[in-house]
This record gives C-alpha cells, sequence and structure tokens, in this order.
C-alpha cells in the first residue's frame, strides 16, 4: 500500500467538558478517515488534548486538585464520549506525556541554539481564556477579538521566536499554493489582517506560571502553550528523530481546525516548519462553528448538553449524520435538537430506513429471500443503475473537495431515486400477473444492489447503519473496491428486518 493520508483534528483544550462543537470536528475527521481507508490509503489520524497553560492552572487551584489531576478526568470523560460516538482515531496525544514534553524541549533548544529563539523582555496583551497575546489594534473594543473578554496586560522577561524572518516566506507560500488553507476567505484574512500589517517575533515562554513544560535550559521559563501545542502533529510521528513513522507520514496532509485557532496553524506553525527545515503540511482547513441560540456553543456560557444525551436519545448516527449533513462545512451553522430530529425524520427514517425496511421485505415476501440477477433492464432500470454506479466517482470529487454535506446529499439523491423506482414500477401490482415474474425480480434486485452500494459508501458516514444494512443483505464484501463487483444472488434473512430508524415525535 503506498498511498498515505495523514488528517489530524486540533488538539482540544480540556478546561471543561466536551460538548458538541468537539464533536463536529472530530466526526467530520472521522469521517474523512474512514472514506480515505476505505479507498485503499494508509490512514493515521490523530486527535488529542491540549493541557498546559494558566486556565487549566487555575481552574485546577479553585477545585483544590493539582493540573494534571483536573484534566485526567476530563480526558478519559472525552475518550468515552469519542468512544460513543464511533470516532476511529489511531492515536490520541496528551501533551503531558512524557515522549512530548521531552520532544517539544528538544525543539525549542534546537531553534534556541540556530538562532530563531532569543531572550528579551516581552510586555502585551494577553487574553487568559485564549492564550493569546494581542496588539492594541488586534483587540475590539478593548478586549479579546476572539471571545469578548477582558485581557490583561503582562510584562516578563520572555523567549522570542523570530516570526518577523519568516514574513516573506509566508507571504510566498500563501501566493505559490493557494490550497494551503481553506477556504478561501481564511487565507485572505490572515494576509490582510495578520502578515500584511507586519509580523512581530511571538513571546514563546511564560514566568508568571509554573503549569507548561518547562525551558530545559533555563527552568524558571516553561514553554508558551502556542509551541507545546502545535509540534504535537510532529511529536507524535517521533520528530525530532526521523523515525520510519515520520518518513511515512509527515507531511500531514490536512489540518482540521475552528476558524478561531486559524492564524496559529497558518502562520506560526509554517513558520516553526520552515525554522525546522521541515515540510509544511498540504492543507489546513478552518471550518465555522456550531451555533446555539444565535451564539457560539461555549464552555463558559455553558449553553450546550452532554453529547452522549444526543446520542442516546437519537442513536450515534443520527448525531453523526447530522453533524456530517446539516452545514456546509466551513460555514458557520446552527445546531438544535429541533433540527436534528427534523433532519432524521426526513432522511434516516422517511428515505432510507424506509427503503431498506420494505425493499427487503419485498425480497423475502415475493422470492423467499432469494433474489438473483436476471440481467433484464429497460430505460427505467438503466437510469437507477447508471446513477448508482456513477454515485462513487461524485463522492470522491465531493470529498477531495471537504464539500462532505454535498457527498451525502449525492448518495440520498440515489435513494431517493429507489424510491421514486419502486412509485414508478409497482412492485405490488406486478406481484398479482404470474407473467411478470422476472420484471418483479428485475425490480427487487435493482433496488438491493442500489442500496448495496449507497450502504458501501455510507460506511464512512453512519457506519452503524450500514453495518445494519450489510446485514440484512448478507453482505460480507464492503470495500469500495467491492462496489463494482456485482452480486449475482441476494439471500436475504427469512425474518421481517427491524427498522433502521424509528421516526422521533416532534413536541
Amino acid at each position: 500500500m503506498n498511498k498515505k493520508f495523514y488528517i489530524t483534528t486540533p488538539i482540544y483544550y480540556p478546561s471543561a467538558e466536551f460538548h458538541i462543537g468537539h464533536c463536529y470536528t472530530t466526526i467530520i475527521a472521522d469521517a474523512i478517515a474512514r472514506y480515505k481507508r476505505l479507498d485503499g490509503y494508509d490512514v493515521f489520524f490523530q486527535t488529542g488534548t491540549d493541557e498546559h497553560g494558566l486556565k487549566i492552572e487555575n481552574k485546577a487551584k479553585e477545585k483544590g486538585v493539582t493540573p494534571k489531576e483536573y484534566v485526567d478526568v476530563i480526558i478519559e470523560n472525552a475518550k468515552d464520549l469519542w468512544k460513543n460516538l464511533g470516532i476511529s482515531y489511531d492515536f490520541f496525544i496528551r501533551t503531558t506525556d512524557d515522549f512530548h514534553v521531552k520532544k517539544v524541549q528538544e525543539i525549542f533548544k534546537k531553534l534556541y541554539l540556530q538562532g530563531d529563539i532569543y531572550k528579551s523582555e516581552y510586555q502585551g496583551l494577553y487574553c487568559v481564556p485564549c492564550e493569546s497575546f494581542w496588539t492594541e489594534t488586534q483587540l475590539v473594543e478593548g478586549k479579546c477579538p476572539d471571545c469578548g473578554r477582558e485581557v490583561e496586560l503582562v510584562t516578563e522577561e520572555a523567549y522570542f521566536f523570530k516570526l518577523s524572518k519568516y514574513q516573506k516566506k509566508l507571504e510566498e507560500l500563501y501566493e505559490t499554493n493557494p490550497e494551503f488553507i481553506q477556504p478561501v476567505s481564511r487565507k485572505n484574512e490572515m494576509l490582510n489582517n495578520f502578515i500584511k500589517p507586519g509580523l512581530e517575533d511571538l513571546c514563546v515562554s511564560r514566568t508568571s506560571f509554573k503549569w507548561g513544560i518547562p525551558v530545559s535550559f533555563d527552568d524558571k521559563h516553561v514553554i508558551y502553550v502556542w509551541i507545546d501545542a502545535l509540534t504535537n502533529y510532529i511529536t507524535s510521528l517521533g520528530y525530532p528523530i526521523l523515525t520510519p513513522e515520520f518518513e511515512k507520514y509527515w507531511p500531514a496532509d490536512l489540518h482540521l481546525v475552528g476558524k478561531e485557532i486559524v492564524r496559529f496553524h497558518t502562520i506560526i506553525w509554517p513558520a516553526i516548519l520552515m525554522a525546522l527545515n521541515l515540510p509544511l503540511p498540504k492543507q489546513v482547513f478552518g471550518h465555522g462553528w456550531l451555533i446555539i441560540d444565535g451564539g457560539k456553543i461555549s464552555k463558559s456560557k455553558g449553553n450546550y448538553k452532554d453529547p452522549r444525551e444526543y446520542i442516546s436519545a437519537y442513536g450515534v448516527d443520527a448525531v453523526r449524520y447530522f453533524s456530517l449533513r446539516e452545514v456546509p462545512f466551513g460555514n458557520d451553522g446552527n445546531f438544535s435538537e429541533e433540527a436534528l430530529i427534523t433532519r432524521t425524520n426526513a432522511d434516516l427514517c422517511n428515505i432510507l430506513g424506509n427503503l431498506v425496511s420494505r425493499t427487503i421485505q419485498m425480497g423475502i415476501k415475493y422470492f423467499e429471500g432469494k433474489v438473483f440477477n436476471k440481467n433484464i433492464a429497460d430505460d427505467l432500470d438503466n437510469d437507477l443503475i447508471e446513477s448508482t454506479y456513477k454515485l462513487k466517482n461524485q463522492i470522491d470529487e465531493k470529498m477531495n473537495e471537504l464539500k462532505i454535506n454535498e457527498a451525502l446529499e449525492d448518495i440520498f439523491d440515489v435513494l431517493r431515486k429507489c424510491n421514486k423506482y419502486i412509485d414508478d414500477t409497482t412492485p405490488w401490482v406486478l406481484a398479482k400477473d404470474e407473467n411478470a415474474r422476472d420484471r418483479l425480480e428485475t425490480v427487487i434486485y435493482n433496488l438491493l444492489d442500489s442500496i448495496r452500494v449507497c450502504a458501501i459508501l455510507l460506511q464512512a458516514y453512519i457506519p452503524t447503519t450500514a453495518a445494519k444494512i450489510f446485514d440484512g443483505l448478507k453482505i460480507t464484501e464492503t470495500s469500495f473496491a467491492a462496489i463494482n463487483n456485482k452480486v449475482e444472488t441476494y439471500e436475504l434473512g427469512l425474518e421481517k428486518p427491524a427498522n433502521l430508524f424509528e421516526r422521533i415525535k416532534e413536541d
């Protein structure tokens, strides 16, 4: 296998329990990773947690525990949530992992010895919740432009990374590699708001708190969170040792991040990699936020439920499907239980669930669960068959452009066609005519075959549901390579299949 794909989520900040916004990014990353695996790629899918900084130190103090004790509970809870959502990550990194701590210290020292990091004094405006420094001009009405909270003036001895040294190289990167930042609106924002006004050197250590990775050669300093956090994408692969894993998977093919941290991933991170003389990630995609009642889902606002409540009430695949289908990826989008219920009933229950249930029931009722391919087709059949077998190429195109909601829409277009095909061919009428047995079998076979192909593709998005469909069709070949391997005979179970989705009552 020579095709590799390395995908990452941001490493999440465990200052409080995870909400549906964290799930949103991770479900999307999981769907992409699953899709690539099914398509024959050797995938490395990484997620994790960014655990250092003043905010965590303060939260732990309030609770009367150590910072590590504070985050351990939240991270165990997060891992359980990912398990509940069926997240198929390959590696979960914590910035408190011993190997990461050691490697970050080595990277920091390397940058210092080669002159890319130097010691000076820092005075700046700092937002504790965002762990971000801002200039006066970047503030909005005197407050943090990301979270709207007060900033504080900080003066202390600090080490600096020569970010300004890489301004020209970053401009060249943006000009010569238009795919590096997506969507394009994010690229324009980085160029116009941050790079063109002139990059200042970056404060990369702190002395005013202790919860961080110590600078190995100056232990009153801890390494600033973004150097610590961003390098996780390479420390997990063994860097600064050029391990077989590093050689195999780096550079990353896709960093998925929320729009509020695009700046760090498209300015600071590539500059660090340039200083280390390493290849840059192929793409950073800054997606929008999920909105509740007109505002960002926020730990501090507490405007959310534990996502397991949604999973328990509506099923894991309903939550996954809504997250992937409802919002064009890149835009902000509204999250509400009402919208989740409407989408589940309309798509998963009415279009998919009913189609699978009645088609299998017809196969059992009319042919005792054994449906042969008669290789008879008319124009009505050919339209459905053609739509079914060109679907994979359509989905490839949409997934390569990260138009995930459109990929799902294309699959459901074919499922809608199946439902219309039933209306047009009226199998219940054909069943009354003994001379129409072959025609009836052709109709049922075509429906089963279209459902099979759609289920193979749906594995990436709603894997639990796809597995149930495979059970109903008695299908074992489920990789994308199997799509074009026509099943000559569908041997269905002789029991009435359970509904894939029960209709949810809307209060």
